[in-house]
Order: C-alpha cells, then sequence, then structure tokens
C-alpha cells in the first residue's frame, strides 16, 4: 500500500494565513498540520507516501520537505495549476497522480488539511476485512455542523447507502474526515468517473457515485477530528490541541 497526501487547493477562504503558505504547512501544537498525518501514516506498513500540491506552493513543500525527518520514502507531486481557477479538484488531482506515476498499488488518500486523533491502523484494519472502498467518518454531533460537510447514511455492516454532499438539510451527522482507502482497481473508476464528466472537486461526489458501481463503507473514528476549512476551526485546532 502507498499513501497519498492531498495538498493541491489554494486555501482561498483562509487568507491572508494561505495566501503565500499551504494550509498544510500552518503549524498545530508546533508542528505543520501535514506533519501530523505523517507520523499517523508512519506507523502503518506503507510502502511510500506522496504529497500531492500545486504549482505555487511546489516550491515552499520542497523547501519544508528538504529539512524533514521521516523513516518513509516521500515524493512531492506537482500540479500544473498556479491559481484557484486551473485547479484540478481533489478527484482530478487524484487521476493526474494515479497516471503520472503508474501506480497499481492499494492506496490511503487524507486531506492534508485534516486533524485527527485515531490512529490509523484501525480504519486499515477494517479495510483489510471488508476488502472494499473504506472511508473515515466522525459523528459531528450537530445538523448545523453537519450542513457545512459530506454526510454518509450507513446500514447495519457499515455500508454506505447513502452520501450527500453539504445538504441543506441533512439526516445524519456523521461526516467525511477525508481519510480513504482503496483498492487498486480503483483507479478505472476513477478515469472512468471523470470520463462522465463528474464533479472533479470534493471526492464526497466521487464515493456517493462509486457506491452505486461496488460496495463502499465507512468506519466511524472516535476521536477529536478538525476540518481545517476556516480561520475558526484553525484557531480551535491549536487551542485544544495546545491543551
Amino acid at each position: 500500500m502507498i499513501a497519498l497526501i492531498l495538498a493541491g487547493g489554494f486555501a482561498k477562504r483562509m487568507w491572508p494565513l494561505t495566501k503565500d503558505t499551504p494550509k498544510p504547512l500552518l503549524k498545530v501544537s508546533g508542528k505543520p498540520m501535514i506533519e501530523h498525518i505523517i507520523k499517523k501514516l508512519e506507523r502503518l506498513d506503507i510502502k511510500k507516501i506522496y504529497i500531492s500540491t500545486n504549482s505555487k506552493f511546489g516550491p515552499i513543500f520542497d523547501k519544508w520537505l528538504a529539512e524533514l525527518d521521516s523513516d518513509r520514502e516521500i515524493k512531492l507531486i506537482v500540479e500544473p495549476p498556479v491559481s484557484e481557477g486551473e485547479k484540478f479538484g481533489a478527484i482530478g488531482g487524484l487521476k493526474f497522480f494515479l497516471d503520472k506515476e503508474d501506480i497499481q498499488d492499494d492506496f490511503i488518500m487524507i486531506n492534508g488539511d485534516n486533524l485527527f486523533e485515531d490512529e490509523l491502523s484501525y480504519i486499515h484494519e477494517f479495510y483489510r476485512e471488508k476488502k472494499a472502498p473504506v472511508f473515515g467518518l466522525s459523528d459531528v454531533k450537530s445538523i448545523s455542523e453537519a450542513r457545512k460537510l459530506g454526510t454518509a447514511k450507513l446500514d447495519t455492516q457499515n455500508k454506505v447507502v447513502d452520501f450527500v454532499e453539504k445538504s441543506p438539510k441533512p439526516t445524519t451527522t456523521l461526516a467525511s474526515t477525508g481519510i480513504y482507502i482503496f483498492p487498486a482497481i480503483t483507479r478505472d473508476r476513477v478515469g472512468e468517473y471523470l470520463a462522465q464528466e463528474h464533479n472533479p472537486d470534493a471526492p464526497g461526489f466521487f464515493i456517493n457515485w462509486l457506491r452505486h458501481k461496488t460496495d463502499v463503507f465507512g468506519f466511524v473514528l472516535t476521536g477529536r477530528w478538525f476540518d481545517v476549512g476556516s480561520v475558526e476551526t484553525y484557531e480551535r485546532a491549536q487551542k485544544e490541541y495546545r491543551a
């Protein structure tokens, strides 16, 4: 298995903090958010970690990576876009990566602005049990909070029976955490999805499409999770991690 950390966004909602700094490199508890993710990935049997970013932030990630101490091989993948209007989107960026590196392995994909307490070994073990696409969920316990996120409904076996991106009237508070594990065959599904001109951005659109093609499962995390999508959530994450 290999790992991909998505860091291709421009995070305009968090300017000026992210105008010249990639959001995953904003510090929480003394180190960039992305390093918290890498430390958790290092505790899995991962062959290689990839980080996908854009051409604007590529040099900044290069400099950071040159100083990073990690026991795993980490490779930076730089997409061509240099501005918000040119970005590939998460699924577009995923296809660029899969094709460019000719990935034939199962892979774990994580949004680079994620902070979570749970060890990845739990969701990885669940994936090995199900042998099917799996993604992490967190119960945000609030309908108003769920409106801002992608939400999933599960059956008694934790199979996804519905997924909606930012529903104005969510019927569940189980929100996607931006942690996904896919079998290698998903590479073909990504190509099929984009060839049909579906939304290339939020992964939730792909998940909802994919569940009609194959079984997809949700794994509910029990620890704290922060979706750092605004200055407010970033400040809250900093405060709680310090505590």
